[in-house]
């Protein structure tokens, strides 16, 4: 029996009938010269070896590496039959592409020949974030899952190295993972996980022991040093954690479902410094020295100016949530994907930010009018679509 994906054979709420037709209207659009595609977007790196690339984590089950100045789509890695959540580039020589996957597996491919390597197992829950690191010379892969796990692999074996879990086992879903690029070290790295509870937590890990990083501080605490064993700075789940700036003065990025967007200062124990009130479940961050960028539930790309906290300016493009910001070209650009299938382009040099303005301030009054776009037909059935509807929302309980 075939199964149907038109939505007008399942029962809608007005709501959602409501939803549909004003995605439906908004979906033609050309802003931010959209690379459309049949499946929806996960997750999203660049490509270490070109400035103008990215890969993607595509629900269709495969890893697709985009030139988002010349829309080229063609390289793609196969094989997984479920949703993929997140991708990395790593291994010797940064030849082998990896990817989270919903069927609780690592799946990784040779770079250039695009052949299947290795599926990592251990995971009892969907894979939700991977990276890639050296930890004493040795190169290695650590993924994050809705088991409430963190684990380091080898990658040259495909043996794992550790499972970590919180000491008072209260982290939910991981959500998130970034190396400090200041603090670790050839023989160890600090690893820092955001979940679905609004602690974010601190881990050391080298190749003879890998634990939590706990207060153990025997200066008193102070307003400018606070006593923590997490930090927690958001009200609940922390979606996006990336660092960002140079030396001593590189801070940690935060992006959160209680609608905020966060710099936290290495300078003060990791306390906020700055905060960007997006208005909605914010999915992800990217700073640069004049502007941040927000994005998430609500659709919207926000840029604010570093200078005043201030918004500067909101790139609307997208019809339904954006999952990720990827920064490119000497971060004179963002790349933003989204579950509607596309990857959007927006600028980030002054001159080109005043005259996005300006087409907008037009757009409002009517002067000018928007370039519509085909769509492509969804590769998810209704019934998929709504498990994956359902797995985002999840990450929001």
């Amino acid at each position: 029996m075939s199964r149907s994906s038109d939505p007008g054979h399942f029962f809608q709420t007005d709501a959602s009938e409501s939803t549909r037709a004003r995605r439906a209207a908004k979906s033609g659009n050309k802003n931010g010269n959209p690379i459309v595609l049949q499946s929806k977007i996960l997750g999203a790196i660049p490509d270490p070896f070109s400035s103008t690339s990215i890969y993607i984590a595509e629900s269709a089950g495969c890893v697709r590496k985009v030139d988002t100045k010349s829309q080229d789509t063609r390289t793609v890695y196969r094989g997984p039959a479920a949703p993929l959540t997140s991708v990395a580039i790593g291994g010797h020589g940064g030849a082998v592409v990896f990817a989270g996957c919903w069927d609780k597996d690592i799946w990784s491919w040779d770079k250039d020949s695009k052949v299947l390597v290795r599926r990592y197992k251990g995971h009892s829950d969907f894979v939700k974030t991977i990276i890639c690191t050296k930890i004493g010379g040795k190169d290695c892969l650590i993924s994050g899952g809705a088991d409430s796990k963190i684990m380091v692999w080898d990658t040259a074996t495909g043996d794992r190295l550790y499972t970590l879990r919180d000491k008072s086992d209260t982290m939910m879903a991981v959500q998130d993972l970034a190396v400090d690029p200041e603090d670790s070290i050839d023989s160890d790295i600090i690893l820092v996980s955001a979940s679905s509870d609004p602690h974010i937590r601190r881990w050391k890990i080298n190749l003879s022991s890998a634990s939590q990083i706990l207060d153990t501080s025997e200066e008193a605490p102070s307003p400018s040093n606070p006593s923590r064993d997490t930090i927690l700075e958001h009200e609940t789940s922390v979606y996006n954690v990336r660092f960002s700036g140079d030396g001593e003065d590189t801070d940690l990025w935060t992006a959160s479902a209680d609608g905020t967007a966060k710099c936290l200062s290495r300078a003060r124990n990791w306390s906020t410094e700055e905060v960007y009130e997006h208005g909605d479940y914010v999915r992800a961050v990217a700073a640069t020295t004049d502007w941040v960028v927000t994005a998430g539930r609500d659709e919207d790309v926000k840029v604010w100016d570093r200078a005043t906290g201030k918004l500067w300016h909101v790139f609307d493009g997208h019809y339904e949530e954006v999952t990720a910001l990827v920064l490119l070209e000497g971060e004179k650009r963002v790349i933003s994907v989204s579950i509607d299938g596309t990857i959007r382009v927006w600028p980030l040099e002054k001159g080109e930010l005043e005259k996005a303005r300006k087409e907008s301030a037009e757009k409002a009054k009517g002067i000018v009018k928007d370039e519509e776009v085909k769509v492509k037909e969804s590769l998810l059935t209704e019934k998929e679509d709504a498990e994956l509807a359902e797995l985002m929302d999840s990450d929001n309980e």
